[in-house]
């Protein structure tokens, strides 16, 4: 059985916790709020028809962007409830129930389905079972394909520190390209709140 995520932990405490935060966003949509930073960014780094796996993808806002600007998306996360959402709004990407720690996405062949960039923003890595993010890491590294790209976005206030990451990231045979303190490419510095780091494999993961 899956160790029990935060995001579960906390939905069990309140289980409104699905419904309010698709409300939040909603409410930030119809207010003008600019919530495609993440997809720009990934978007910038792919050629039109790549297959991108948004990892924690929640409602899918940043899949659901990407897949409007012509890319490939398949979107995974394990609250159902947000998963209908994405359903219901973007019923043109495919949207599965899973857990990332054990995420094995097969196509019908049986072989693994690799992806030109995974893209894991929202907080996901500190939202994961306690102690399981460098297992997330090595998932998702194993769903790259060999020039493929992963981009996580996370805010280390949240109980999962930058040095933990850059350990994690190395167990799980990624090299970090770059560290960006916002989703807008602003340089990394000392004390920033929030990390968007860009890695590669440093060797193809099988």
């Amino acid at each position: 059985m899956d160790q029990e995520t935060k995001w579960q932990q906390q939905a069990r405490r309140d289980p409104a916790q699905a419904r309010n935060y698709i409300g939040r966003f909603a409410e930030l949509r119809s207010s003008g709020a600019d919530l495609d930073g993440e997809a720009r960014f990934a978007d910038a780094m792919l050629s039109r028809g790549s297959r991108v796996l948004d990892a924690g993808c929640g409602t899918g806002r940043v899949g659901g962007e990407l897949a409007a600007r012509g890319h490939r998306v398949t979107g995974v996360d394990l609250d159902a409830e947000l998963l209908a959402a994405a359903r219901a709004d973007f019923p043109g990407s495919r949207w599965l129930e899973g857990n990332l720690a054990t995420l094995d996405i097969r196509d019908e062949a049986g072989n693994r389905e690799c992806f030109d960039l995974v893209i894991s923003p929202g907080n996901v890595l500190a939202f994961v079972a306690p102690g399981t993010a460098g297992t997330v890491l090595g998932a998702l590294a194993a769903h790259l394909a060999p020039a493929g790209r992963l981009v996580v976005g996370f805010s280390p206030l949240k109980g999962y520190s930058l040095e933990t990451f850059k350990e994690d990231a190395a167990a799980a045979g990624l090299r970090i390209d770059t560290l960006f303190s916002t989703w807008d490419m602003r340089p990394m510095l000392p004390g920033s709140d929030f990390v968007v780091a860009l890695l590669e494999p440093r060797q193809t993961v099988n």
